[in-house]
């Protein structure tokens, strides 16, 4: 193992551990915008709309990312429309995402009980009231797990960015293995990068739904 090699490189991995997090932060927020307003579509079951949330979410759920950026950042300039990288990577992220937010967002929501609801219903809440101060919460609390896997999978999958020309941690790790032939060391730059992205949000996640789960109980 060449302790001088990482030391030379490492940085490489840091500018683009930068540019997978900034990237990735961006089209997970979008996917969360954009999968909450289709859960409530599908579970309010809003007419016209509804089937077409419903395809949209089928076909953002089973559409592999790598063939999402080819298609915007390859296939849309055949049609005359060119955009650059970054926003193909954002834009076809937050369209993965978005199915995948989207049933996480309606299985939250249905995991109500329809007797909380009933109640809040009795004692005078109005639907939106009922929305704010009953589901909501509950389906905060019960969306946390899945949430956070969904997060974690979206990141994971910012290691195709470098197929629309974006030097991500794949694309640094390729290229020093190209050029410098030290395998062993590239990839566990990588190993340790993507480490460091994904465990601090794993603990996160973890405290939260705790704390959470506490406040709900109240043990």
């Amino acid at each position: 193992m060449d302790v001088n090699f990482i030391k030379e490189f490492f940085p490489r991995y840091i500018d683009a551990a930068m540019l997978v997090l900034r990237l990735g932060i961006l089209g997970i927020l979008i996917s969360m915008l954009v999968g909450f307003f289709l859960s409530v579509i599908i579970y309010y079951k809003i007419p016209c709309l509804q089937r077409l949330a419903a395809f949209f979410v089928e076909l953002s759920r089973n559409s592999p990312l790598i063939v999402i950026l080819f298609f915007l950042y390859f296939g849309l300039t055949k049609i005359g429309v060119r955009i650059t990288s970054e926003a193909a990577a954002i834009i076809g992220l937050s369209f993965l995402g978005s199915g995948y937010m989207a049933e996480t967002f309606r299985a939250g929501v249905e995991s109500v009980s329809k007797a909380q609801i009933e109640g809040g219903l009795a004692i005078g809440l109005t639907k939106n009231q009922v929305m704010r101060y009953i589901i909501l919460p509950e389906c905060l609390v019960n969306s946390i797990p899945p949430l956070c896997s969904n997060i974690i999978f979206l990141l994971k999958e910012t290691s195709v960015f470098s197929a629309v020309a974006l030097a991500d941690l794949v694309f640094v790790a390729k290229d020093l293995i190209g050029i410098y032939y030290k395998t062993d060391e590239a990839l566990l730059m990588l190993v340790v990068c993507y480490f460091i992205i994904l465990l601090p949000i794993l603990s996160f996640a973890f405290v939260l739904e705790k704390r959470l789960r506490r406040a709900k109980f109240g043990n």
